[in-house]
């Protein structure tokens, strides 16, 4: 009798960008909404990241665990076939593609699901994050946003350093120019006081990051992010009340929760800025 493959039959393998949109395929299945052009800013990043595992060649299953400089490293992206779940094809390309990250912590936005299984892996939680949706009406433009110039980038690269866990250039320098990626600056007398990115994705535009200064900063980013965008999503994390009342003014309502967790400490950074998240797949 023939018995079915176990996980001793899986291959994980490094994946390439060519492979990588039928896991963004997954992803659109679980409403995840994924970004349209997010794939070659993720690979910019760390191409030797993103892993899928194959049974007699054909993928089952994906993740990312894409590594920020010597410290830090964000897994996103764990996905199964959903056809063939419980088989173990889960955990052994965990186990095989967090091997990528070595000593670094590493992060995660974690769906409930999966939460008690993540803590069970050494993932303690840091907050909760919530999906606001939903159509905002027009608003009379603020003061001093302007869409960002090539040279703001410098600018934008150390303002998103001190509200994120790591430096990032690579990817911002992809993130910001990516096709159908509007991105928008702020600057009072002179200095940026925060900057916001939209961009397409499967069901609705999505925001993120938003990072700013202050609550009217953000409203101000808001405003320009989400003029004539129809639907927009935004992650924000719960603990930033302002961000939340920023939401909820907007008469966006949350969608779905997941938990940022980290498997130790990561250096300071200025959360208080953080009214949208970049993205749940990679921080």
């Amino acid at each position: 009798m023939m018995t079915s493959p176990g996980p001793d039959d899986l291959v994980v393998t490094q994946a390439s960008l060519d492979d990588w949109p039928v896991v963004v395929g997954w992803a659109a299945d679980e409403g995840w909404n994924p970004g349209l052009s997010d794939a070659p800013s993720f690979f910019a990043q760390d191409p030797e990241g993103f892993f899928v595992g194959r049974i007699a060649g054909e993928p089952v299953s994906a993740i990312s665990v894409v590594n920020y400089g010597a410290d830090y490293a964000f897994l996103g992206f764990y996905l199964v076939r959903p056809d063939l779940r419980g088989r173990g094809y889960g955990l052994t390309t965990w186990k095989t593609a967090l091997a990528h990250a070595g000593d670094r912590t590493v992060g995660l936005d974690g769906v409930p699901a999966q939460q008690d299984n993540y803590r069970q892996s050494g993932f303690e939680l840091a907050h909760r994050t919530a999906r606001y949706t939903g159509t905002v009406p027009a608003a009379e433009p603020a003061s001093g946003v302007r869409p960002a110039e090539a040279a703001d980038l410098a600018a934008v690269a150390a303002y998103d350093s001190a509200c994120s866990p790591a430096d990032r250039p690579r990817f911002l320098e992809h993130w910001l120019a990516g096709p159908g990626h509007r991105t928008f600056v702020r600057l009072v007398d002179g200095r940026l006081t925060g900057y916001g990115v939209v961009r397409p994705a499967l069901d609705s535009l999505r925001v993120g990051p938003l990072f700013a200064d202050s609550a009217e900063d953000a409203r101000a980013l808001f405003t320009a992010l989400t003029a004539d965008a129809g639907e927009i999503a935004m992650d924000i994390p719960e603990t930033n009340t302002a961000a939340v009342a920023l939401a909820r003014e907007a008469g966006l309502t949350p969608s779905f929760e997941t938990a940022r967790m980290y498997t130790g400490p990561v250096r300071p950074f200025a959360a208080d800025r953080v009214y949208g998240i970049t993205s749940l797949e990679l921080g």
